[in-house]
C-alpha cells in the first residue's frame, strides 16, 4: 500500500461529477458526494453524512478525476528554465543572435545561459565563431531545446574546462559538462523555493505526482527541499549510473520512501540514456537519415545489459531513454535478457514488432506527445520514409502496451493537458492531424496520465483534481484538443491535503 501522511483534514466534497477512467469504466450519471478521510477516499455516494469536524465543499457539478502524473520531468532544469534566456520561439540563427545581442545589452557582466533553440532546420549553422564575434569574452551557453547539446562561445568553453573548438558540445560530453554550469553562473538556480514554485504551477494543472529524472541528482538534496516546502506533490526520484552509488549506499529500492523526506518522496527508477535525439541526428536508427548517418548508441549492448542486471539485483526499475528504433530494439533485448521491470522513455520511432515485444515483456512506453508538435516538420525532413511509425500511440494501446504520458520538461511545458491534447489531435491549433491513425481517444490519453488509477473510488488515495471543464469532451479531435489545452484545476489535493485552490 502507498503510504500517506498520518494526519489529514477530512472533507466532504458535494455534487461532483466523477470522470470514467480506464477500459470499460463507468461513473454515476449524475453528481455525487465524495468523502475524504485519512488521506484516502472514504465514501462515494449521494447525500453523504458529514461527520462532526469534517469540512465541506460544494463542487457545483465540476468534474473530479484522480490527480494527474507527469512521468518524465527534469525538475531542476524546469525550475531553471524560467530564469534563462528563452529561445523556444526562435526559428533561425539570426533570431537567436538578435535575442542574445539584446540580452548582452540589458544584462551587464554576467554569463548568458539560454534555452530552447532548435537548429536542425536552420539555413545557417550555429558556429562558435559567430558567438565569439558577438559576445567576446563574455561566456555564452545556449542549450538546445532537446537538452542534448549546447552552442557555446570560446569564453564559455574555457570557463567550463572544455577544449576550444568549432561546433557544438553534444551528447555524453554535454551531459558531463552541464553540472559545471553552477560554477559558471555562481548558483544552480534550484533552491528549494524554485522547486516549490514549479510544484505550485503543476498543481494548478491538476498534477499530483512527478517522476523526476534530473541529471546529476543528489540524494542528499531532497530532505532540505522537503523541509523548505517542496514536499507538495508526490515525487519519484530517479538516479543515473553516475549518481547511483549515493542511492545504493542508503539501500534505496524503487518505491521506498527517501529518508527524512516525509511521506510523498520515493525512490524512482535508474535512468539510462541509450541514444541521442532527433534534433542532433544522434537518435540511433535501423535505417539511415535523409542525408546519411544512422545516429549512434550511447552505450553498448553489453553495457546496457550489465546496467539493467545491476538494477534488477538492486531492486530498481529502469527507465531507458531510446528515441530511434535501433535503440528501442536494443533496450528490449536488454529487458528480455535481464527480466528487469521498467520503461522505454520517448520510444519516438518504433517498429511494429517491437511494440508487440514491449507488450509481451511488460515494458511501459513512457511517451511525451507534445514533442510531436515540435518534431513534426523535422521528422518529415530527416525521417521522411518512416513518419507513420513516430509516436505510435495507437500501436501501443492496440498491442497491449502500458502507456504513460509526460512532458520531458523543460523540453516541453509541464502541462499534462497539452500532452493529452497532442495525443488526441496530433497537431497544434488548426493544423491538420499528423498521422491521425496513431491518435488516442481523450479517454485513453487521460487514462495514460493518472498513474494507473481509474474512476475515483473508495479506498483510493485522496490525490484528486477538481476540474472546471469536462476532460472527456465531444466533437472532432481538433475540437477536443482545443478544449483540453485550456483545462485548469480549481482545486488539487495530495493525500487529502489541499495544495491548490481554496475551500
Amino acid at each position: 500500500m502507498v503510504p500517506v501522511p498520518a494526519t489529514q483534514p477530512d472533507l466532504v466534497l458535494r455534487r461532483t461529477r466523477l470522470v470514467p477512467i480506464g477500459p470499460g469504466a463507468a461513473a454515476p450519471s449524475g453528481p455525487v458526494d465524495v468523502r475524504l478521510s485519512g488521506g484516502r477516499v472514504a465514501e462515494v455516494g449521494e447525500h453523504l453524512d458529514r461527520p462532526r469536524g469534517t469540512e465541506e465543499l460544494d463542487a457545483d457539478g465540476r468534474w473530479l478525476t484522480p490527480g494527474l502524473w507527469d512521468q518524465h520531468v527534469h525538475l531542476g532544469q524546469w525550475a531553471l528554465a524560467s530564469q534563462r534566456l528563452d529561445l523556444t520561439l526562435t526559428r533561425s540563427r539570426q533570431q537567436v543572435l538578435d535575442q542574445v545581442t539584446q540580452h548582452l545589452h540589458d544584462i551587464d557582466e554576467l554569463p548568458i545561459v539560454g534555452w530552447g533553440h532548435r537548429p536542425a532546420t536552420w539555413s545557417e549553422p550555429p558556429t562558435t565563431e559567430v558567438l565569439d564575434e558577438l559576445a567576446g569574452d563574455r561566456p555564452v551557453v545556449l542549450i538546445a531545446g532537446d537538452g542534448h547539446h549546447a552552442w557555446l562561445n570560446r569564453a564559455a568553453m574555457r570557463a567550463l574546462s572544455l577544449p576550444e573548438r568549432e561546433g557544438m558540445v553534444s551528447e555524453s560530453e554535454w551531459f558531463a559538462t552541464y553540472p559545471r554550469l553552477v560554477d559558471l553562473v555562481g548558483t544552480d538556480g534550484t533552491a528549494p523555493e524554485a522547486y516549490v514554485h514549479v510544484m505550485h504551477e503543476a498543481a494548478k494543472r491538476g498534477v499530483t505526482g512527478l517522476v523526476d529524472l534530473e541529471f546529476d541528482q543528489a540524494f542528499s538534496a531532497w530532505p532540505g527541499r522537503v523541509s523548505s516546502g517542496a514536499g507538495l506533490l508526490r515525487v519519484r526520484v530517479g538516479a543515473y549510473v553516475d549518481t547511483l552509488d549515493e542511492f545504493a549506499a542508503a539501500g534505496m529500492r524503487t518505491g521506498q520512501l527517501l529518508p527524512d523526506c516525509g511521506d510523498l518522496v520515493t525512490m524512482g527508477p535508474l535512468k539510462i540514456i541509450s541514444d541521442g535525439s532527433l534534433n542532433t541526428r544522434t537518435a540511433w536508427c535501423c535505417s539511415a537519415y535523409a542525408g546519411g548517418g544512422h545516429g549512434a548508441a550511447n552505450i553498448s549492448a553489453e553495457g546496457l545489459r550489465a546496467a539493467l542486471d545491476h538494477a534488477r539485483r538492486s531492486e530498481l526499475e529502469v527507465a531507458v531513454h531510446a528515441i530511434g528504433d535501433a535503440a528501442v530494439g536494443q533496450a528490449l533485448d536488454a529487458f528480455a535478457a535481464t527480466g528487469v521491470r521498467g520503461s522505454v522513455e520517448h520510444a519516438q520511432l518504433v517498429r511494429r514488432e517491437d511494440s508487440r515485444r514491449m507488450a509481451a515483456l511488460g515494458v511501459r512506453a513512457s511517451v511525451q506527445p507534445a514533442h510531436l508538435l515540435d518534431d513534426r516538420a523535422l521528422t518529415e525532413v530527416l525521417w521522411p520514409d518512416r513518419t507513420e511509425r513516430c509516436f505510435a500511440l495507437r500501436w501501443f494501446v492496440d498491442d497491449g502496451v502500458e502507456v504513460v504520458l509526460g512532458s520531458d520538461a523543460p523540453v516541453a511545458p509541464l502541462d499534462p493537458w497539452l500532452a493529452i491534447a497532442a495525443a488526441v489531435h496530433r497537431g497544434a491549433g488548426d493544423d491538420d492531424p499528423w498521422h491521425p491513425e496513431q491518435s488516442l481517444t481523450a479517454a485513453e490519453a487521460l487514462a495514460a496520465s493518472t498513474d494507473g488509477r481509474g474512476t475515483v473510488a473508495v479506498g483510493d488515495l485522496a490525490d484528486l483534481a477538481l476540474l472546471d471543464t469536462d476532460p472527456l469532451p465531444s466533437g472532432t479531435p481538433r475540437d477536443q484538443a482545443a478544449q483540453l489545452t485550456g483545462i485548469r484545476s480549481d482545486a488539487t489535493w495530495v493525500a487529502g491535503r489541499l495544495v491548490h485552490g481554496s475551500l
